[in-house]
C-alpha cells in the first residue's frame, strides 16, 4: 500500500506558517531544493489542501517560462505538470481540472483507494503543506510519515503542525540531515502497532 508521506517546512516551536499564514521565515536555498527535488521527482502523487493547491496553480504552471526561471523551477514546474494531484476541498467539488482529483467527502474511503492504487508505481504520495487538509488527516490516522524542514526560528504563535491532536503518535526517525541555511530535515515515519 502507498504511503502519505506530509512534507511541511516548521519552526522549532512546531508552526507551520504564522498567525496570518506568513510564511516569510522559511528559509530555501539551492542546497534544499537539489535534496528535497531527488525525493519530489520521484512521486506520481502530489496532495493538497485548496489553499495550497491555488497556491500552487497560481505559480508553478508557468514557472518555468519565466526569463528569470532557476534550475529548480525548471525542474520542479516540469515535475508539477506531470504529477497527478489530489485536493481536499469541499468547495472545489465541481471543478473539473486537468490531472486533478478532487476529495470534497468520503474522505477515509477517497483516500484508501488512493493508497491502494497502483496507476504510477510510486510509493510516496507527498502531502505539500496544506496545513488543514494535514490535520485532517492525522485525526483519521491517515498520513504514514513526516518530512520536516525545521527551520532555526521560534515563532511564539501561528498554525501548529499537531493541532488539534488529542493521541499520542510514536514515530521512528528515518534520515536527519543539517543544511548550511540552519535548517534541519527530519524524516520520520508513524509506528503503527
Amino acid at each position: 500500500m502507498r504511503k502519505i508521506i506530509s512534507f511541511m517546512h516548521i519552526s522549532l516551536d512546531g508552526f507551520v506558517a504564522g498567525p496570518n499564514g506568513e510564511m516569510d521565515w522559511i528559509k530555501v536555498n539551492e542546497e534544499i531544493f537539489t535534496h528535497a527535488g531527488k525525493r519530489i521527482s520521484e512521486g506520481d502523487t502530489a496532495l493538497y489542501g485548496r489553499v495550497t493547491y491555488q497556491m500552487m496553480e497560481n505559480y508553478w504552471p508557468t514557472a518555468a517560462d519565466k526569463p528569470n526561471a532557476t534550475r529548480h523551477d525548471i525542474e520542479h514546474a516540469r515535475w508539477y505538470s506531470n504529477v497527478h494531484k489530489v485536493v481536499l476541498s469541499k468547495t472545489m467539488n465541481d471543478a473539473v481540472l486537468p490531472n486533478t482529483t478532487i476529495i470534497s467527502d468520503n474522505l477515509p474511503e477517497s483516500i484508501h483507494a488512493i493508497k491502494q492504487s497502483r496507476d504510477g508505481g510510486s510509493k510516496e504520495i507527498l502531502l505539500f503543506g496544506s496545513p488543514t487538509a494535514t490535520h485532517a488527516l492525522m485525526q483519521l490516522n491517515l498520513i504514514d510519515g513526516y518530512w520536516l524542514f525545521v527551520n532555526p526560528i521560534i515563532l511564539g504563535q501561528g498554525i501548529s503542525l499537531f493541532a488539534g491532536i488529542k493521541e499520542k503518535t510514536k514515530l521512528k526517525l528515518v534520515t536527519t540531515r543539517p543544511f548550511t541555511c540552519g535548517v534541519t530535515e527530519l524524516s520520520y515515519t508513524v509506528d503503527r502497532p
